[in-house]
């Protein structure tokens, strides 16, 4: 084999690989120069390649409120592996004028699996939006790719992976930031509890840690001296002593008590005073 011949096969695919490089590095910086709403994630997003800042007016608010209208958008819900949203932009647009796409990323916890187990380290996406500029072709876009094979080129990565869509009816583009922006917040919310859950918990461990060393430098203080730490009991309650015989002071007070006098000696008594009145 030619050293040659096989030293510039090499510079030409290293020359390949710079170009697809900067080209990436070309559509990240695009995408990431676009506004994008809270909690869209610029890797997901893919806009018009074109973009033009004029002055509102009301038949320009009036122009867009109408192309809102007419637009349509599907859902995609499974994307294959390892396709971006430029990708889809660009299959899409052979079937109609396409909008806006985002593309949802995976979740981060089983993309940091992904990345420790797999040799794959590129960012992968789970489901997708395409807009498009005409709610019928959107509609007639759906019904037609979906369930059916990407198709393209033999050896191509994705040309045995099937299309799962559906057309959304009455869905805007709007409805979707306002969704992703509400789910940013929620998750934000739920990141807030749980760091203040944390936090109060490792003060609390703390302060029992410090509380621990507190107590086992007594005690060696104690040990050096040749004294014994001990707890301090609690004396008993005392118990009013009650006889089983009944005696004691119920019985000395019972004893107190004048004694009952005879029903007869009560007459003679009466029988008495009543003489000396009369």
């Amino acid at each position: 084999m030619d050293p040659v011949a096989s030293s510039s096969r090499l510079d030409d695919q290293e020359e390949e690989e710079e170009e697809v490089l900067v080209e990436d590095e070309q559509v990240l910086v695009e995408e990431q120069e676009l506004d994008l709403p809270e909690g869209m994630n610029p890797e997901g997003f893919s806009g018009p390649t074109e973009k033009f800042v004029k002055p509102l007016t009301r038949e320009a608010l009036a122009a867009f409120q109408a192309a809102q209208n007419r637009a349509g958008v599907i859902y995609i819900s499974r994307i294959p592996p390892g396709m971006r949203p430029t990708k889809v932009r660009h299959l899409m647009s052979a079937y109609g004028e396409v909008g806006r796409v985002y593309l949802q990323q995976e979740d981060a916890k089983r993309a940091y699996l992904r990345r420790k187990y797999t040799s794959t380290k590129k960012a992968h996406f789970t489901e997708g939006w395409v807009e498009f500029k005409d709610k019928k072709v959107a509609r007639s876009v759906a019904e037609m790719l979906n369930a059916q094979p990407i198709g393209g080129k033999k050896g191509t990565r994705w040309r045995d992976d099937v299309w799962t869509m559906k057309y959304l009816p009455k869905f805007k583009w709007s409805m979707l930031t306002e969704q992703v922006a509400h789910e940013a917040a929620v998750h934000t919310a739920k990141l807030r509890v749980e760091l203040a859950q944390s936090r109060a918990e490792q003060r609390d461990y703390l302060k029992n840690v410090e509380l621990a060393r507190v107590l086992d430098k007594r005690a060696e203080k104690k040990r050096e001296k040749g004294e014994v730490m001990q707890l301090k009991e609690r004396p008993p309650k005392r118990k009013r002593p009650k006889d089983d015989d009944g005696d004691g002071d119920t019985g000395e007070r019972k004893s107190k008590k004048p004694p009952i006098e005879d029903s007869g000696v009560r007459e003679a008594q009466m029988s008495s005073v009543l003489s000396s009145i009369f």
